[in-house]
């Protein structure tokens, strides 16, 4: 994202496109409402600028509408609700117009270049969101969230990513970094006034503060593996020989018949992948080509590619089939995933059973194994189930801790927690209170990356560049 002037007023369709019902061209800046002025008739001739803000009016975008007797009939584009937000209670803190139109994409275009022509200039990705940052509405942490609203999967990510940009999380992190600059300023009060009588604090304080502040960054990263899950989802693959179900399983989780079911061994040659919703958990779920002794150079790549997601999934659903003795295949695919996070799925429970369940425990120790039939769609809540305690048992859902669902943020937080070790290692050592003062600094610093307190244009242009043209 190149950097351009806050003193542009920028404009971009914030609706996707195509065709709907409604369409949204959105404005933001100084020019918004001399822009509206020029392109909007009002059914009694009101203006734009002459109306208050948070308000909608009814009217048409005309490309000539001020004409009179040279060209008497103004050049219609579409009917309209314009709605008119005023700076500074808008999303971007500046002078906001929206133009609700009928959403085709001739339609949007027209009303889109019309406003260009009259001094509008195309928003960059996500810079509404990005001027309503730089003039002070939301911090960083925020608008990322903003991103995080759009593309939650699932009710606990959307919730997750609302805590976070209704503040919970800049909360937190004001709170700490507030407690680290009352440390550094006392801290600091002694370099500069070693023969002043001053209110300092003693080594043995500095320490106790600093392991408390250490404590609660800890416990917010921990959280981070399942922030991630809630914002990334769990690569799972569904894996096992040929003809064990897997397809028909993937089907029940999309519940529809995404997949092609026939009873011929090797039907699925390549990896199928689709989002699905578990209890809640995002899921990026992937059906494997059946490992099996392969003839052909499709199936032999299908299986190829099947290994390899095995061997990058954060989560293994491992298919037996329930009716059929274990073989050679189903041995050489256990010994492959053993080691991984595995819930071990015996499937086709509806046939006479001949797989040899011992057998299956004694080679998968300690492996959640669930019965199911994924033909008669039986017991796949025990499934998912096993998918949810697998993952968290729950912890999200009962946690009041603010979620850290952002790599970014966990590695300030770690770099932070480093300077703070390093101050708490200084104090043990007895090292000179200027060190600790650096480490302090340099701890609050990176925190501040967090929040925006501290950012640069690079750091900017790489957040902002993730998000559509209109946000």
């Amino acid at each position: 994202m190149k950097t351009s002037s806050l003193k542009d007023t920028i404009c971009a369709i914030s609706t996707p496109v195509g065709e709907a019902g409604i369409g949204i061209v959105r404005l933001s800046g100084k020019k918004a409402l001399r822009i509206a002025d020029e392109i909007f008739m009002s059914k009694n001739g009101e203006k734009p600028s002459q109306l208050p803000g948070y308000t909608v009016h009814y009217g048409h975008i005309a490309k000539n509408p001020k004409s009179k007797i040279r060209n008497p009939k103004p050049e219609i584009i579409d009917e309209v609700l314009l709605t008119i937000m005023r700076s500074p209670k808008s999303y971007t803190k500046e002078d906001v117009i929206e133009i609700n139109a009928h959403g085709g994409i001739t339609c949007m275009r027209k009303i889109l270049d019309l406003v260009v022509s009259k001094g509008g200039r195309l928003a960059e990705p996500g810079e509404f969101t990005k001027r309503a940052f730089l003039n002070g509405r939301i911090d960083l942490s925020q608008a990322e969230a903003v991103l995080d609203v759009i593309t939650a999967r699932t009710e606990a990510s959307l919730r997750a990513a609302r805590r976070q940009l209704g503040g919970e999380l800049s909360g937190l992190i004001k709170k700490i970094t507030d407690a680290i600059l009352e440390i550094q300023a006392n801290v600091e009060a002694s370099l500069d006034f070693p023969d002043e009588e001053l209110q300092t604090f003693e080594y043995a304080t500095i320490e106790v503060k600093l392991a408390e502040i250490i404590v609660e960054l800890e416990q917010l990263l921990d959280g981070y593996q399942n922030g991630r899950v809630l914002r990334e989802g769990i690569t799972t693959v569904i894996c096992g020989k040929a003809n064990v179900g897997k397809s028909t399983l993937m089907n029940r989780f999309l519940k529809q018949k995404r997949v092609i079911v026939t009873p011929i061994p090797g039907t699925t040659r390549d990896a199928i992948e689709e989002i699905v919703n578990v209890r809640g958990i995002p899921l990026k779920i992937v059906d494997t080509a059946g490992i099996m002794h392969a003839e052909d150079e499709p199936s032999k790549q299908g299986v190829r590619r099947s290994k390899k997601y095995m061997e990058s999934a954060d989560l293994i659903l491992l298919v037996l089939d329930s009716s059929d003795e274990l073989t050679k295949e189903d041995i050489d695919i256990i010994d492959a995933v053993k080691d991984k996070k595995i819930v071990v799925i015996i499937n086709k429970t509806d046939l006479p059973e001949r797989l040899q369940i011992d057998e299956v425990k004694e080679r998968l120790r300690n492996k959640k194994i669930v019965r199911i039939s994924a033909k008669k769609d039986k017991s796949l809540n025990r499934l998912y189930d096993a998918i949810y305690n697998m993952i968290w048992s729950g912890a999200i859902d009962s946690s009041h801790q603010p979620v850290l669902t952002n790599v970014r943020h966990a590695a300030a937080i770690e770099k932070a927690l480093q300077h703070l070790e390093s101050a708490k290692l200084a104090i043990a050592d007895n090292i000179g209170m200027e060190l600790i003062a650096v480490d302090l600094k340099d701890a609050r610093n990176e925190l501040g990356l967090i929040t925006g307190e501290n950012f640069t244009g690079d750091l900017l242009n790489r957040i902002f560049s993730q998000f559509c043209i209109g946000k």
